[in-house]
């Protein structure tokens, strides 16, 4: 008896491993910036950079992203707002979903602002404009939550001359409170190019709290991750309160400029996963030819996050836990 329960066992096994989800990046080869993944409700949902309206591609497997159902949510008239539409990140507050992107005017980048709309009770329902967030310009923004501090919106704005990360506190999913320069670009390997602090992205482990964020101009090959590490107590909108890292996840293996990443749960809650974008172009670029990536989150024994190295194009993985 004991045999043939071990027996059993051993064969489950080798069919679970043998059914396990793979997948190959890209997961999206054109139009592929600045990417983030929500997954809700047994399916993931992708949203890149189409810089004319917003789109979210779902499937229930990473592999399906590359042929999943897709949906144009938002297309503006309002001129102030119509174009250079960036960065969308779908994120769930208060029992609705929301869209939080940067647009703006279609003569320069001078009017882009940080929007908000809003969904319903999942990613796939309808959206309506909700409100824009600063009277000046903002690009970037993503949603940073404490359980005892609140939430925040973080997003890339300047201080004088410098491309900083600024932070308010959230009052509500459309309107923010007084806001604050969080960190600016001053170490070597944020200052390639142009000083820059974009695409910041909030990373929960073990109890500790990460901002994970772009460096450097997209147009060279060192624009690449760092880390805001933050201390556990102290005031989140204060720069005190938090350690710098980085760079750590740089070009190799053929992608370039690896960046502006998103962090997701695999289905089964069990691991983190992060989105991002490269470029086949050995000099960097910030165009539409930036292609998505996903690759596990590892951690270190002091509990912080490993983001490996970018694979190269078209090796096989194994796919996020419970697919």
């Amino acid at each position: 008896m004991l045999f043939l329960k071990t027996l059993a066992t051993s064969l489950l096994a080798l069919s679970s491993f043998a059914s396990a989800a793979s997948f190959s990046n890209p997961l999206k080869q054109k139009d592929g910036s600045d990417p983030h993944i929500a997954w809700s409700g047994g399916y993931y949902y992708l949203m890149t950079t189409t810089w004319s309206n917003l789109q979210i591609t779902r499937a229930k497997t990473l592999e399906g992203l590359k042929t999943g159902e897709k949906k144009t949510v938002w297309t503006d008239t309002n001129a102030a707002r119509c174009c250079n539409v960036w960065a969308p990140e779908l994120h769930y507050l208060d029992g609705s979903w929301y869209i939080y992107y940067t647009a703006g005017t279609s003569a320069n980048l001078d009017g882009q602002r940080p929007h908000v709309l809003k969904g319903g009770a999942t990613p796939w329902d309808s959206f309506s404009y909700l409100s824009t967030l600063t009277t000046t310009w903002g690009i970037d923004g993503t949603i940073l939550r404490f359980s005892s501090w609140g939430n925040y919106f973080v997003w890339s704005c300047f201080s004088g001359s410098l491309q900083s990360l600024c932070i308010a506190p959230l009052t509500s999913p459309g309107k923010i409170g007084a806001t604050k320069v969080l960190s600016t670009p001053t170490a070597s390997w944020e200052t390639v190019g142009n000083p820059v602090m974009e695409g910041p992205a909030a990373l929960y482990h073990g109890g500790k709290t990460f901002l994970a964020y772009s460096a450097s101009f997209c147009w060279t090959t060192s624009y690449s991750l760092g880390l805001l590490t933050w201390n556990g107590s102290g005031d989140p909108t204060l720069s005190a309160s938090w350690k710098k890292s980085g760079p750590l996840l740089t070009s190799a293996n053929g992608n370039y400029g690896p960046g502006h990443n998103g962090f997701f749960q695999s289905p089964d809650g069990s691991q983190t996963w992060n989105v991002y974008h490269a470029t086949s172009n050995s000099n960097g670029a910030c165009d539409g030819n930036r292609y998505t990536m996903a690759q596990i989150v590892n951690w270190k024994s002091d509990g912080s996050p490993d983001f490996g190295t970018p694979g190269k194009l078209g090796t096989t993985l194994t796919g996020p836990s419970g697919e």
